[in-house]
C-alpha cells in the first residue's frame, strides 16, 4: 500500500535539490542560509518521525532563527531568462496550459480508476490519503508532460523550484506553521477558554447569534492568525461543537464546511496570509504591497454575509 509517507519522501527530496543548489549558487551571497534553511525543510520531511518533539523543535527553532536573522537571499538559477520564457510562451501559445491542465485529470484518475485497485488484498493507494497521494502522482506527470513539451533540461524543474521558493522565501512554510499554531493552541485548551467568553458576554440562546458568533469569529481569528486552519480548531472547539452541533443540533458537516468558507473569508483580509497576499505584489512589483488585500475585500466582506445565511439555513 502507498501511504502519506511517500509524499513526505518526494516532497523532502525536493527540499534537499533546493539546498544542495542553493549551496552551489555563488552567485547568491546569502547562498548557505538558503541551503541551509531549505536542508532543515528537507529533513523535517525526510526524518520527522525520528527526531522527536524536541528534534523538531529546535528544527523549527533553526529555521526561525535563519529567516529571522535575514539570512535568506534570492539566488541566480541556471535557469530560462525573462526574454526566453517570453519566447517560449509565444511559441507555444495555449499549449503552455496543458501542464497545469494534467493536474486535475489525474488527480480525477487517481480518485476514480487507481482507489479501487486492490492487489495482495491491500488497497494500492492508502484509503484516507487518495486525493493527497493522487496528487503528488499529478505533480509528477505534469512536470514529465512540461519537460516533455518544452524539451528543457531535467534540471530546469528543479531550477525553477528553488526560483520560486528564493522569491517566496519563508513564507513558504506560513501555512504549515500556522496550522501547527492552531493545533497547539486547541491542545492548550483555546478553544474552551473562547467559548466560556463568548457564553458569558453574548446571549446563545438564539441560534442567529450562535451562527453569527462563529463565522464572524473564525473570519476575525482568521485575520489574526493568519489561516483558516489555525482558527478552525480553536473556534469549532470553543463554539461549533458545543454550542451550534450538540446545544442547536446542527449538521456537523455543514456547520464545519461553511466555518472553513467563512474563516477563507478572513483570510482574504489579512497580510498575515503572506503567502498569499503579500507575496504576489512583490512577485509582480506593485507598488501597493496591500493591493491584493484592497482587491479582495469587496468580495470577502459579502461572502462572508452569505455563508453566515447558509449555515443558518442548511444546518439545522
Amino acid at each position: 500500500m502507498i501511504k502519506l509517507g511517500a509524499v513526505y519522501l518526494l516532497a523532502g527530496l525536493v527540499f534537499a535539490a533546493f539546498s544542495i543548489l542553493s549551496a552551489t549558487d555563488r552567485n547568491n551571497p546569502k547562498r548557505f542560509g538558503n541551503a541551509a534553511f531549505w536542508g532543515l525543510v528537507a529533513l523535517s520531511f525526510l526524518a520527522g518521525d525520528h527526531l522527536g518533539d524536541l528534534g523538531n523543535g529546535i528544527l523549527v527553532l533553526g529555521l526561525a532563527l535563519i529567516a529571522g536573522f535575514g539570512w535568506l537571499g534570492r539566488g541566480q538559477p541556471a535557469t530560462t531568462s525573462p526574454e526566453e520564457r517570453r519566447a517560449l510562451a509565444e511559441r507555444f501559445g495555449e499549449k503552455l496550459f496543458i501542464p497545469a491542465l494534467t493536474l486535475p485529470v489525474v488527480v480525477i484518475f487517481g480518485v476514480l480508476v487507481l482507489k479501487p485497485i486492490v492487489i495482495g488484498g491491500q488497497p494500492l493507494l492508502d484509503p484516507k490519503q487518495v486525493t493527497l497521494l493522487s496528487l503528488a502522482l499529478a505533480a509528477i506527470v505534469a512536470v514529465a508532460v512540461g519537460l516533455v513539451l518544452l524539451r528543457q533540461p531535467l534540471i530546469s524543474p528543479l531550477q525553477e523550484g528553488r526560483r520560486l521558493m528564493d522569491t517566496v522565501g519563508w513564507a513558504a512554510l506560513l501555512p504549515q506553521m500556522l496550522a501547527a499554531l492552531g493545533a497547539v493552541f486547541a491542545l492548550a485548551g483555546v478553544g474552551q477558554v473562547i467559548g466560556d467568553l463568548v457564553t458569558a458576554w453574548i446571549p446563545m440562546d438564539a441560534r442567529l447569534a450562535a451562527v453569527a458568533v462563529y463565522c464572524l469569529g473564525m473570519a476575525g481569528f482568521t485575520v489574526i492568525m493568519g489561516n483558516a486552519f489555525a482558527a478552525f480548531p480553536v473556534l469549532t472547539a470553543g463554539v461549533g461543537l458545543p454550542i451550534l452541533i450538540r446545544q442547536f443540533g446542527g449538521d456537523p458537516a455543514v456547520v464545519c464546511a461553511i466555518g472553513m468558507l467563512s474563516g477563507f473569508c478572513g483570510t482574504l483580509m489579512t497580510p498575515l496570509a503572506a503567502n498569499f497576499n503579500l507575496v504576489p505584489p512583490a512577485l509582480l512589483e506593485l507598488p501597493d504591497r496591500y493591493a491584493v488585500i484592497k482587491a479582495q475585500i469587496p468580495t470577502a466582506l459579502p461572502l462572508l454575509i452569505a455563508n453566515l445565511v447558509l449555515m443558518y439555513v442548511f444546518a439545522f
